[in-house]
């Protein structure tokens, strides 16, 4: 196996639009890929939406990092950590992936991760937790959550 071949991670996510799953090469997250049905761009540089029904393929399925903040609408400190969140998803497009999931939508997920505060943020790594952290937190803390896993990478 070459030494490329050895390097190339990849990402599974469900197309925004036609919901249809898509693995795509992580290193090529910034050329906007599309999706292999319905050929609409997936964009990977802001915060996925997960659920109940996407969230273990899409974190099992990821080879690179995800971050996930788990929020909620009503949540006062999930809206104001949610720009710093947009902006770490654009950060590390490629080297982690970054997801959203609404504990009111998504409860038996919640559930699964005792997630017992909002917002909270896990970091999973080869579909295992790597690092959690409840309550907000500013875009710099959120880099370093996640660069504490990139580092170790």
């Amino acid at each position: 196996m070459s030494e490329t071949a050895e390097r190339t991670r990849h990402v599974t996510v469900r197309c925004q639009f036609c919901l249809t799953w898509n693995r795509i090469d992580a290193q090529r997250v910034p050329d906007r890929p599309k999706c292999g049905k319905c050929t609409r761009p997936i964009l990977l540089d802001r915060p996925i939406r997960l659920d109940d029904d996407s969230f273990e393929r899409t974190i099992e399925g990821s080879e690179i990092p995800v971050l996930v903040d788990f929020y909620a609408d009503w949540c006062g400190p999930c809206k104001a950590m949610a720009p710093d969140v947009d902006r770490l998803a654009h950060q590390v497009q490629g080297r982690a992936l970054v997801a959203k999931l609404n504990t009111d939508q998504a409860q038996q997920t919640a559930r699964r991760f005792r997630i017992s505060a909002i917002p909270t943020v896990m970091v999973f790594s080869g579909g295992t937790e790597v690092g959690k952290h409840a309550g907000a937190v500013p875009l710099a803390e959120l880099q370093r959550i996640l660069d504490s896993i990139l580092g170790d990478e």
